[in-house]
Formats: structure tokens, C-alpha cells, sequence
């Protein structure tokens, strides 16, 4: 897999010093960090450490594009769609395995049903992880809110926000922090 400049892909779309770029980094700089954490505890995963960091640093790259007023963001998307969005920009600059990163990791990974049953405004299909590293971004992300960017929950923090919508997701995280605590 090629590698890539993250921080040229972050500058091309938040070109300028704002509140929502720091926030975009910041969290960024989390996930990544407790994703390569978590890669380097367990080498028995045989993670490729860069694309961890490269990935965890892009999968909110589509915040920008959604309303969130809370986190500086003034686009005209729901929320929800930040991770499509993002694979959207990955696919367009070439990266189809950031891509997927990007639109697999809102919530704990939504699944067909969860997008149907809820109504979600999200193409019908499957947004599951599937490969580890897809997983392990999901994972650590989940324990980093982008309001909240100094702090870092607990699995159990982590579970209840995850709660909120659903037991699927809540299994999902579970089964996950099985793989990597």
C-alpha cells in the first residue's frame, strides 16, 4: 500500500488555522496515538504501524462538510454522513483503504439494519469494520469525543455513549476490547 502525507491531505482541506482544524488534529492526534498503542502492544496483529497512524490522523478528514456548530462545523450535511463524506475526499485523492477507514468507524461500525431501522440519511449498506486495522481505528475512537478533547473516557464511558444507540455497537466494542486491552 502506498503511503501518503496525511498532514498534506489535512492542510489541502483545512487549509486555514481555525477551531475546527485544531479540533480535526487534536482528536486525530489521539486515535492515533492510542491506535499505535494499542498495534505495538500486539504485535501477534502484524499491523503496518504507518497506515494505523495515517488512517487514525484521516477518518474524520470529512468533519468539515457536516453541521455540527458544537465543533465549529458549518456544512449542510447531517452529522452522521462526516464518515462517507470522508471516504468520499480518501477515494478522490486515491486512498481506498483510508477510505474505508473513514466510513466504517462512526459509532461502533453501522450495520445495514441499524441505517435502515433508524432512518439514517446513509447509502444502504453494511458500514461494519471489517479488517483489523478497520476495527482498531473504530475502537480507539471511541474513547475521544471532539468536544471533550482533553480528556480520554474509560471503556466504561466509552460503552454508555455507545448505549445510547443500540446493544449491537456496545457487543461490537466488547468483543473488540477483548482483542486489543
Amino acid at each position: 500500500m502506498a503511503s501518503l502525507d496525511y498532514q498534506k491531505i489535512i492542510d489541502k482541506y483545512y487549509p486555514h488555522d481555525t477551531k475546527l482544524r485544531e479540533i480535526l488534529i487534536i482528536h486525530s492526534q489521539s486515535v492515533a496515538h492510542k491506535a499505535l498503542q494499542i498495534a505495538i502492544s500486539h504485535p501477534e496483529l502484524n499491523l503496518d504501524l504507518r497506515f494505523v497512524e495515517e488512517a487514525a490522523m484521516l477518518h474524520d478528514i470529512g468533519i468539515f462538510m457536516t453541521d455540527a456548530p458544537g465543533i465549529h462545523c458549518h456544512g449542510k450535511e447531517p452529522y452522521i454522513c462526516h464518515g462517507i463524506l470522508g471516504a468520499t475526499i480518501m477515494r478522490s485523492e486515491g486512498y481506498e483503504a483510508h477510505a474505508r477507514i473513514c466510513e466504517r468507524h462512526t459509532g461502533a461500525g453501522l450495520s445495514l439494519e441499524d441505517i435502515i431501522s433508524q432512518q439514517l440519511p446513509l447509502p444502504h449498506q453494511s458500514f461494519l469494520p471489517e479488517t483489523i486495522t478497520e476495527q482498531l481505528i473504530c475502537y480507539a475512537d471511541k474513547f475521544f469525543s471532539k468536544t471533550h478533547l482533553d480528556r480520554e473516557k474509560s471503556i466504561e464511558q466509552a460503552e454508555r455513549s455507545l448505549s445510547k444507540f443500540g446493544t449491537a455497537g456496545v457487543a461490537r466494542f466488547r468483543h473488540w476490547a477483548s482483542i486489543f486491552e
